[in-house]
This record gives C-alpha cells, structure tokens and sequence, in this order.
C-alpha cells in the first residue's frame, strides 16, 4: 500500500480512539452520536473542513512554482551551513539506529499528518467551539505564513549539503516517490513539523490563561501533554533523519508563535463574540491599519527583493549541492505540461573528480533505494547515465511531460576528502514571480497585523493575550 492510503487508513483508525482515550477521565465531553450532524451544522464545522480543501490547494499552488523561480531565487544554504557546520550530521551519528530510523520515518511523516487532522476532530467531539476554531485555522494560517520563507529564503534539506550525511527518509524506497512528489526538498527553513504543533501548544496556553485558568485544570490538558511530546519528538526526528538544520527550530517557534497570536485575536471576531465582525470599524482605523500594516509588508516585500537580486547576481557562483565520497543526490524535476521541457545543467565544480549523473522518472527509482539509501550500481541502470568530467557542465534538456524526473548526481570517489560541489540550475522557462509574490502577501500582512496588534495592546496597558476586539476597549 502506498505511503497516502496509510496515512488515510490511519486518520480513520486512529481519530476514533484518540478521541475515546482523551475523554476516560470525563465522559461527560464526549458529544453523542445522534448530536453529531446538529453539532456540526450549528457550530458550522463544514466550513473548517472547506479549510483543509482550500489550504490543500493552496500548497499544492504554492509547490508548482517553487521549482520554476528557483532559478532567480537560489537558495541560503551555504550561510546556514557557515554557521551550523556539522552539528546535525554529529546528532545523526551517534543516534544511529535503524529500529530508530523506521520508528522516526513513520513518525515524521503520518504522525505529523494524522495530528494536524484529528486535533480538529478531538476539539469538536468534546464540545470545544472555540479551540476547534482555533487549530484549524492553525493549520491553514500557519503554512501561508510560511510561503515566502519557502519561496524566496530557499535552504536545502542537511543530506543534500553536509557531506557523510544520510538521507534517512528521502532515499527510502517505500517513501522516495511520494517525496519526491510532494517536497521539493529545498525548503527546510523553518520547520513546519516544529510551527504547526508549537501554535496548537501556544493556542491552548493563550486560551487557558485568558480565561484566568492554569494549564493542569484544563479539562483538556492530557491531550495538551500529548502534543507536547509529539513536538519534541518532531525536534529530534527532523534533525536526525537529514532533513532539517538546528536554525529551523527557533525559527518554526517563531513562525507558529506569530501565527496562534494572530488566530488567538481573530477568532472572537470570527465568531461574532463582540458583535458583527466590521462592528467597531471607522475610516480612521481601516487608514491607520492600512498604513502600519502596510509599511511593514512593504519592508518585508524589500527585503525579499533584496534577496532575490542577490541571488541573481551571484548566481554564477552557486553551489547546489555538496557531494562527500560516495554520496548521492537527487534534483526533483517537476511535471509540466506536453510541448513544454525543462532545461537543466549541471556543473561538476571540482578540479580533478569525474561525478555521474542518471535521469530517470520518479517512479523508476525505489529499486535503488530499497535498503534506505541509494545503490548507485541498480541506480546507473534505471536511466540514463553520464558523466561531467572536472570543471565541465552536462546540459540536459527534459522533455517528459506530466511526470516527475529525477536529476540523480553521485561522488564515486573513496577519498576521505574528496568532496565535490555541483551547481544544477532548472530553467523552465516561466517567469512566476509574481504569483510567488502575491502567495506570500497574506503571510506578510498576517506579521505586520500581529505587530500593530501588540504595540495597540501595550499603548492601552492591556495584557498581550487579550483577544477581545478593539472597539470594546478603546472605548472604555
């Protein structure tokens, strides 16, 4: 069975018993079957559902243009890796388990998935209408407020660039094509796996404390306990496994920090708690929201221009991916459509060693990877193989639509220091950058809504965790 046809399997097995474990020690939430459909209807929970379809959609738009602009955008690599060095490879090295790696492979990928989808479901089935709100939007908010980090602040995944290091998880034959069909693996930072469950940790923290509670009363604190944990679990696993750098933690903390105080203020609204949701509006406020808001999108749309020309005026001097003795890697070709082609370089960087290069279909490839990484004597065979002698440049032109392709480099050196650096650049001659733009405004505009938001709260001496709407205290 395929790597979704789990997860799906998992989310009905598992939602039922999470939600029954959660409630033994008090019945009492639990919301009967027959109130189900009226619970739902009332509460309206059809919407949040429309929610998950919408950010769905939202991803997969957002990962159709990743690899296109890549070109322009490059990526920062090589200044995270000036500042983390080795440290994850160290984690992956002493950790070394394969019991571990499967356990982690699992978790990684349907724990994660499984947790975003049943936290909704475990909120609405014990009558919380508020929290229901509030994850769900997590999910949905959170991940737009990453799409400009993903698209314009590009690092690659560690065992694409720390040489000696492993892919544990993306050269897994069972889990390498469903991968490489949804992770362009060139957006590590930050850490979703870290923002989305910290903002339903953060979320519950928010709402517990507003209503003058402690954390151990909550009703729902065995559930909160079991998030934490998965959290933690998530921090070691994205290290371990060569996906993710240390910088990603803070920064995913950070990016599901300005997300659930985003939600943690807007639902009231949404809800209509104070009102109807423009109750409290007046031309003064939409200017002054629009001005401050407005400035700090516009910095941010700056700095992202600023970063992007850097990339294109250095992009002569790119390094894509380092390759330690007898690694291998891959470059993920996207599908497009018939008629259109990719053309694809790429520049063996180092002086004296010869590296090999196969292309081939994402689908062609789990036979070479069926013992956790890749076997370059089955790989050679799967495709179509070549070599780019030292200082060269192999230009390829791909040219089969509709499907994935894999670009698959390999260091056949021994040498303890042989470490090459190769450069793969992707042009697939569309210019996107204006939708990567526009996808990245509402991430943009959530971060400077937050900021007024605070310093609005800190001008009327109110606490910072006070959600209720402006309008009610300002008139106070």
């Amino acid at each position: 069975m395929e790597p979704y046809g789990i997860m799906m399997g998992l989310i009905l097995v598992l939602t039922p018993i999470i939600c029954w474990f959660f409630t033994l020690h008090d019945k009492s939430m639990r919301t009967p079957f027959k109130a189900w459909g009226e619970v739902i209807h009332n509460q309206r929970y059809y919407l949040h559902a429309m929610g998950y379809i919408v950010i769905i959609r939202w991803k997969s738009i957002t990962d159709t243009l990743n690899e296109p602009i890549k070109i322009q955008t490059g990526h920062w690599t090589g200044l995270v890796y000036s500042i983390e060095g080795d440290f994850t490879l160290h984690i992956q090295n002493f950790f070394a388990n394969e019991s571990l790696t499967s356990f982690l492979n699992f978790h990684y990928l349907f724990i994660y998935l499984f947790l975003i989808y049943v936290t909704t479901v475990y909120f609405a089935y014990t009558g919380d209408r508020d929290m229901t709100d509030k994850v769900t939007l997590n999910y949905l908010l959170i991940y737009a407020l990453a799409v400009p980090y993903y698209l314009f602040f590009n690092v690659e995944v560690t065992s694409s660039w720390i040489p000696g290091m492993d892919a544990l998880l993306y050269h897994e034959g069972w889990y390498s094509v469903f991968y490489a069909l949804h992770d362009p693996l060139d957006n590590a930072v930050p850490s979703l796996h870290v923002a989305i469950p910290f903002g339903i940790i953060l979320l519950n923290y928010l709402h517990v404390k507003e209503k003058g509670g402690t954390m151990k009363e909550w009703k729902h604190y065995r559930y909160h306990v079991f998030v934490c944990a998965n959290t933690l679990l998530f921090m070691f696993t994205i290290l371990y496994l060569g996906i993710h750098w240390f910088i990603d933690i803070p920064l995913g903390l950070l990016v599901g920090g300005v997300g659930a105080l985003f939600i943690h203020h807007l639902q009231p609204r949404l809800r209509n708690d104070y009102g109807g949701f423009f109750k409290g509006f007046t031309t003064r406020k939409v200017r002054r929201h629009v001005l401050i808001e407005g400035v700090v999108t516009l910095v941010m749309v700056t700095l992202i221009l600023m970063a992007v020309n850097v990339q294109i005026n250095t992009a002569d001097e790119r390094v894509s991916y380092q390759l330690g003795p007898e690694d291998s890697t891959f470059e993920i070709i996207q599908k497009f459509d018939p008629g259109d082609s990719v053309d694809t370089t790429v520049t063996n960087l180092h002086q004296s060693i010869t590296i090999e290069v196969v292309v081939l279909m994402v689908e062609s490839a789990p036979p070479a990877m069926e013992n956790g990484s890749i076997d370059w004597s089955i790989m050679k065979t799967l495709g179509e193989h070549y070599t780019v002698a030292p200082n060269s440049t192999l230009a390829l032109e791909i040219d089969a639509p509709k499907v994935y392709s894999l670009v698959v480099m390999h260091n056949p050196s021994t040498g303890e220091e042989d470490v090459v650096k190769v450069r793969v650049l992707n042009d697939y001659h569309e210019d996107l950058m204006w939708m990567a733009l526009l996808l990245s405004m509402p991430s943009l505009w959530i971060t400077g809504f937050v900021i007024h938001r605070l310093k609005r709260l800190k001008q009327h001496g109110r606490s910072l965790i006070d959600s209720t709407p402006s309008h009610i205290w300002e008139n106070e």
